[in-house]
Order: structure tokens, then C-alpha cells, then sequence
């Protein structure tokens, strides 16, 4: 009761403040509050052949269809990448043309999210079945293990299919998100974070934070990746304004932010967690200006994985890292793969 009482008394307060910056912006610029505009035709760059291939993939219990961009020859290695929200596949674009000399990289779009389906309920949305989504697309690609990735959210989901998985994957590489576990005892502790992860709360109301979003033509969405608070750091690898016009693309179209947020409307159900380990060798890489996580979690994380672990901590990067610093971490992922194959031979 007391969980619950915490969890819906926060959710309050972060809509009343969210009420009172919607007030504010309308007393200010009512005409400008409401702007949304539709984007009818994707910016090219969502096209661009060096990035990969666009594809689709059915699964057969769930019958939803999943969409990714995949580069590098079938039958190579599987490098599998997990997004975290509000993104989809391209913020992996980077990635996808570093890594396609020696694996078959695939940038999926996770359930509910961009061109893939999105279930109307948010029950389809609960951590099981997240889980269930990766284990089956690996085997209709025709894999039954890979490298795995996850950044933000998508770290949330590649660290429970290391542990619920563990033999699809080989390695796991995670990107500023902590264990599970570490996360949801950490948060309890620290009120820091706890407010660092107010939109979690936020989040469980229905259709209000999706509506917060459109507003003055989805500001919030270009703020998170560009402001001074939040967005990718004065050293960093700054979005191109088309860049964010793919963003923009991709979430301004009629009931695109439904599925994403509703990932979030299951979570305070799904944990805490019954099993932790993770088995795998692992590389956890922390933008150290991460304006969501402290990282202070990093380091605690240690602890959950029984194998080989790295940890490195970047000090000028944000919370957007593998768009923040894309050659600095596509060089400590490398270094780790071939660390990895260097140490099973000896």
C-alpha cells in the first residue's frame, strides 16, 4: 500500500507541475501552445543506403510485425540493438555503419515504436512480453544467439533477456542504464533520483503525457535532444537538423507516442525482479552528464554480473551516448569484442 501510495502521489504531482507549465505556455503563446504539424514524408536521411537495409519480420505467437534496418552479409554474427525512448532504430545510425564489416547489425524498432505495430492495450506493453519480442525475433532472423545492446529503456530490456536468456547472448553491452535491480533499489533511496525519474510517474496517466508531448509542435522531444539541461553536451556529436526533423517524423504522426509511453504504464507491476545474475561477459558505458541517471548506479551494477565486466564512464557525454560520442564508442566496443575473443582463445 505504501508503494502504491508513493507511486500515485508522485504521479499527482508531476501532473499538477506539468498542468502548470501548460497553463504558462498558454498564457504566453496560445496560438503557438496547440501547433502541431503532421509530417506527411520522412526526411531522407531515414533512407540513406549506407545506413542499411529496411525490413519487416512477423512473429508468429504474437502476430505483430517488427521493423528493422539491417546492415553487413547475412551469416555473419548477429549484433542486435535496442533503442530507448524517445527514439527508434536511427539512434543507432552510427553503429549501424561501424559495425556491419564483421556482424549483421540490426537496428530493430521495439514494439510500439515507429513502423512497427503497436497494440492497442497497455498490458501488451508489460516486461514479459518485451522480453518474449527479442527471444523471438532472434529466432526469425534465423539466430539463436548475438551481441546485444540496449541503450536507455532498451538497456531496461537487454539486461532482463541476459537474464531470463542467457543462452542467446554471448556478450551484453549496455548503455547508461544499471541492472534492474540496482536501479529499483536505488530510487527508493535516493530522492535525487527518484525526481531524475519523475516522468516514470508521469507517465502513468492516460493520454495526458502523450498529449504534453504535441505540444508547440512536439517542443518537449526537440528539447530533450538539444537543450543545455538535457541534451547532447557542447563536445559532443550534435543532431543535424534533420537529425531531428527524423525524430519529429517519427513521433508527430497521429498516436505514435501511445505504444512508447505505454511501456512505461507496466513497470511499477513487473518489479522488483525474482533473478538477477547476469552470466555474460559485459560493457556498461555511462555518459557521466546523464540528466536521468546517477551514476552512482554504474558502479553498484558490478555486483549483479558473475563474468567478465567493464565499466567505463565518460565525462563529457550525456545521457544520449552513442549519438554524444559515436567514434569514442564505437572504439570501446570494439575493444571489448576482441578483448572477449582475445580471452577465450588463451
Amino acid at each position: 500500500l505504501l508503494f502504491w501510495a508513493l507511486v500515485y502521489s508522485y504521479c499527482g504531482v508531476c501532473a499538477c507541475i506539468a498542468g502548470l507549465r501548460l497553463l504558462w505556455s498558454i498564457g504566453r503563446r496560445p496560438g503557438e501552445t496547440f501547433r502541431w504539424v503532421v509530417r506527411e514524408n520522412p526526411p531522407s536521411c531515414l533512407n540513406d543506403p549506407s545506413l542499411g537495409t529496411h525490413c519487416y519480420v512477423r512473429i508468429k505467437d504474437s502476430g505483430l510485425r517488427f521493423h528493422y534496418v539491417a546492415a553487413g552479409e547475412r551469416g555473419k554474427p548477429l549484433m542486435l540493438l535496442l533503442h530507448g525512448f524517445p527514439e527508434f532504430w536511427y539512434s543507432w545510425r552510427h553503429q549501424l555503419r561501424e559495425f556491419k564489416s564483421e556482424y549483421r547489425v540490426v537496428a530493430l524498432d521495439l514494439r510500439g515504436y515507429g513502423e512497427t505495430d503497436a497494440p492497442p492495450h497497455k498490458e501488451n506493453y508489460k516486461l514479459d512480453c518485451l522480453i518474449a519480442d527479442i527471444k523471438d525475433i532472434l529466432e526469425s532472423l534465423g539466430y539463436n544467439k548475438c551481441v546485444l545492446i540496449g541503450h536507455d529503456w532498451g538497456g531496461m530490456i537487454a539486461w532482463l533477456v541476459a537474464i531470463c536468456y542467457p543462452e542467446m547472448v554471448t556478450k551484453l553491452i549496455v548503455v547508461n542504464f544499471p541492472h534492474p535491480s540496482v536501479f529499483t533499489e536505488y530510487i527508493l533511496r535516493h530522492p535525487s533520483q527518484l525526481i531524475k525519474s519523475g516522468y516514470y510517474f508521469f507517465f502513468q496517466m492516460p493520454w495526458f503525457p502523450e498529449f504534453m508531448f504535441t505540444l508547440n509542435d512536439f517542443k518537449v522531444l526537440k528539447s530533450l535532444f538539444t537543450s543545455q539541461a538535457t541534451g547532447i553536451g557542447r563536445k559532443g556529436c550534435r543532431l543535424t537538423a534533420e537529425d531531428i526533423e527524423a525524430y519529429l517524423y517519427v513521433f508527430s504522426q497521429p498516436g505514435a507516442l501511445t505504444g512508447p509511453i505505454n511501456h512505461y504504464r507496466t513497470i511499477f507491476s513487473c518489479l522488483p525482479l525474482q533473478h538477477h545474475e547476469v552470466i555474460m561477459p559485459t560493457l556498461l558505458l555511462w555518459g557521466e552528464r546523464d540528466a536521468f541517471m546517477e551514476v552512482e548506479m554504474a558502479e553498484i551494477t558490478r555486483i549483479y554480473v558473475k563474468n567478465h565486466f567493464r565499466l567505463t564512464i565518460l565525462s563529457e557525454a550525456s545521457h544520449w551516448l552513442q549519438q554524444d560520442q559515436p567514434d569514442i564508442v564505437n572504439k570501446l566496443i570494439w575493444t571489448f569484442l576482441k578483448e572477449e575473443t582475445k580471452r577465450k582463445r588463451e
